[in-house]
């Protein structure tokens, strides 16, 4: 497994969550590392991403609330997640890309209850 995703499940309406993506040690020095979110019926999307140098980029809706790190000693990134509304609720996957190959994780699931 390249990437190992974790730290999904139930919570409710206004609680946080912390998601890990671990990636292996053959991914090297990735230079970019994003979380996506798929829910039910609708198309994957971008939640939030980091790059060399540590610029962030976040989704409008998630502007605030979520936070986006990442550790290259571990070769890890973070999704810490507050404040979570039921429209958060999806299946979170994270994308790692090093020089011109990308991969992508499992998925976790992410359910907000009101």
């Amino acid at each position: 497994v390249q990437l190992q995703a974790s730290g999904g499940g139930l919570v409710q309406s206004g609680g946080s969550l912390r998601l890990s993506c671990a990636a292996s040690r053959s991914i090297f020095s990735p230079n970019y590392m994003g979380w996506y979110r798929q829910a039910p019926g609708k198309q994957r999307e971008l939640v939030a991403s980091i790059v060399t140098g540590d610029s962030t980029n976040y989704a409008d809706s998630v502007k605030g609330r979520f936070t986006i790190s990442r550790d290259n000693a571990k070769n890890t990134v973070y999704l810490q997640m507050n404040s979570l509304e039921p429209e958060d609720t999806a299946v979170y996957y994270c994308n790692v890309v090093t020089g011109i190959r990308g991969y992508w994780g499992q998925g976790t699931q992410v359910t907000v209850s009101s």
